[in-house]
């Protein structure tokens, strides 16, 4: 119900300027003959593939907790295997790294010079497991601080966001844009709370501060889904205190390249490795935010 009462407001669609001149410019970082738009291909096609898996494990699979009330399935798993296995095939020199890593693989992975393809298999784990249709698979391709390439993929709904650190940012293959909301209480605001989150902590006080000035407050379950929804004007900011990278990368990017304003929730530079977002579709709304979420 959730999902429907948010897409009454349908992603902002713009016309796309000339095939986006064609072509991608030309990034040679990695590997000789690659582009970001054929790194963006593949970060497509593999978050296609995670979406397929976490379809084909609904009403079968097994779910059991990490922590306390952090849940990971049979399906993230699977999902997971299946995204490496892909860009494997693809690039064989590159690096991996998923939420469901081991710790020491994941301190591997960012220690590599290598390029890195940042990866949450099934953003939104409860949602899936109580059948809840608002989840997503989010593939990004980071080198050091930066992303590079990012897609995000609804299986639910068939809908398929990208962008590149070059190009726009894209739903279904049509250009996005974040909406020109100015106003606070004109805004639909989404946020995120961390598994066991307790009354005393200040995503509570933050949450209550917002829903008394804003015209309505979402926790739709996604953090990798409320940036793209930002980034196509569905919601018109998003905020979350407590994250990890792969479920910010792509998003992160593709709001960013949508036009939206995003910083951490301090309002200082958003950091890939150590994230929290705080994400407005106009510089004006994006201060109101910030300064109500610092109340």
């Amino acid at each position: 119900m959730t999902v429907i009462l948010l897409f009454q407001k349908s992603p902002q669609l713009v016309p796309l300027p000339f095939q986006v001149r064609s072509t991608l410019i030309a990034y040679d970082i990695f590997q000789r003959g690659s582009t970001l738009e054929q790194y963006l291909k593949v970060a497509i096609e593999a978050a296609r593939v995670g979406g397929e898996i976490l379809k084909s494990y609904q009403g079968r699979f097994t779910s059991r907790e990490k922590s306390p009330k952090d849940l990971v399935t049979d399906a993230d798993l699977a999902s997971q295997q299946a995204i490496q296995d892909y860009i494997f095939a693809k690039f064989p020199d590159h690096s991996f790294l998923g939420e469901e890593s081991s710790a020491d693989h994941c301190r591997e992975a960012r220690a590599s010079e290598r390029p890195l393809w940042v990866v949450d298999p099934l953003d939104g784990t409860a949602n899936y497991v109580h059948n809840l249709q608002n989840y997503a698979v989010s593939v990004a391709l980071v080198k050091g601080t930066k992303v590079l390439v990012g897609a995000v993929y609804d299986p639910t709904n068939d809908s398929m966001y990208s962008a590149s650190a070059n190009g726009p940012a894209m739903f279904n293959g049509r250009q996005i844009q974040s909406s020109q909301c100015t106003q606070l209480d004109q805004a639909m605001v989404a946020c995120s709370f961390p598994a066991g989150v307790k009354r005393i902590d200040p995503e509570v006080s933050q949450f209550l501060s917002v829903l008394e000035k804003c015209q309505s407050v979402r926790r739709l379950g996604s953090a990798a889904l409320n940036l793209c929804y930002v980034a196509a004007g569905s919601l018109d900011a998003y905020w979350v205190q407590t994250i990890q990278t792969w479920d910010v990368a792509a998003g992160y990017l593709i709001a960013e390249r949508a036009g939206a304003k995003l910083t951490n929730v301090s309002g200082r530079d958003f950091d890939l490795w150590h994230p929290n977002v705080l994400a407005a579709c106009t510089l004006e709304l994006h201060h109101l935010m910030l300064a109500c979420l610092q109340e």
